[in-house]
């Protein structure tokens, strides 16, 4: 009897057993076809746009939110973020050893047969209207961007001499790199923009940096001077005009006070005339007293100058004495 109970209670755990293990196996068989599922919902975060291809085919691109689609791998779903600038460095890099016999990478030869070490920046981003064509070809976007800024910065620097590299290159590469670099890229339809560029190193090879220091150096004072050269210049100039205009203003001023002058003498001189032919009818010896008014202004414009003096003093018992000057007049 004890040996039936036995076999009845193995069997009766071993059915329960078997019941707990198909009810575990199916709520992972569940979880495993909701896990499966749900690789076909993809968050697509705000920044992004998302290209979604089922079966290789673009079927979508999303923007930000949730996106619910097939699962893997039916559905594939490539996030780009679209606000974030990527940055390529191209050309010579300064921890690269120069000592071998091979040619450092970004050493350019000028059009003048000098060398120069060149490392420029290229900034882009991705199209969002292009997006599908970054998706494609996303593998290859950075080394295409390095060939092309690289054949870019070797056209630009090849056409200039090396004094205008070192002196100009900085300033004007920038903007003939974004530009030609974007014209290279554009036929090959890689979805980005090149949204700019930076010169991070642009000087002589080590060997000779030394001597083309001392020419910079000498080529900035010449500039110096000849800035002060044109400072002066035109400070002169300035002054030049300024006086200019003042004695233009002053010999204006004199014709015109020398114009009225004459004009009030030649109103008086006609107004006296007048007077004389109307008062000469009445009076004949009317000019001789006219000629004693303007002899009387003039002897007192001569006294007051010290030109004239009485001749009481040179009275004598026979007559009048000038053979003595009269005293000169004190110097003031």
């Amino acid at each position: 009897m004890a040996a039936g109970q036995r076999d009845n209670l193995q069997q009766a755990a071993g059915q329960e057993w078997r019941t707990i293990t198909v009810r575990y196996a199916a709520y992972l068989l569940i979880v495993a076809t909701l896990g499966y599922l749900l690789t076909g919902v993809t968050q697509v975060r705000p920044g992004e746009r998302a290209v979604v291809r089922r079966f290789g085919k673009i079927v979508d691109k999303p923007g930000p939110g949730l996106w619910v689609g097939l699962p893997y791998p039916f559905d594939r779903v490539d996030r780009v973020p679209i606000e974030l600038v990527r940055r390529v460095r191209i050309g010579y890099r300064p921890d690269a050893d120069e000592t071998d016999d091979t040619t450092p990478p970004g050493q350019i030869l000028t059009g003048d047969q000098n060398l120069v070490n060149a490392q420029v920046l290229l900034d882009y981003a991705v199209r969002d209207e292009a997006i599908e064509d970054y998706v494609v070809n996303a593998d290859r976007v950075e080394g295409m961007i390095a060939r092309a800024g690289e054949a870019v910065l070797a056209q630009w620097v090849a056409g200039h001499s090396v004094d205008e590299v070192l002196l100009r290159g900085k300033v004007e590469l920038p903007a003939y790199l974004t530009q030609h670099t974007q014209a290279y890229l554009e036929p090959h339809h890689l979805g980005v923009v090149i949204q700019g560029a930076s010169v991070a190193h642009l000087l002589p090879p080590g060997e000779v940096k030394r001597e083309f220091d001392a020419v910079t150096s000498a080529q900035t004072q010449i500039r110096t001077l000849e800035n002060v050269a044109r400072q002066d210049a035109a400070t002169g100039l300035r002054q030049a005009d300024a006086e200019r205009y003042q004695l233009e203003r002053q010999s204006a001023a004199y014709v015109h006070e020398q114009i009225s002058q004459a004009k009030a003498e030649a109103e008086t001189f006609t107004r006296r005339l007048k007077q004389y032919l109307h008062l000469r009818q009445t009076n004949p010896n009317f000019l001789a007293t006219i000629w004693w008014e303007e002899m009387g202004k003039l002897f007192t414009q001569m006294k007051a100058n010290g030109r004239i003096d009485l001749l009481d003093n040179h009275l004598g018992g026979d007559g009048l004495d000038i053979t003595i000057a009269p005293a000169l007049p004190k110097k003031k």
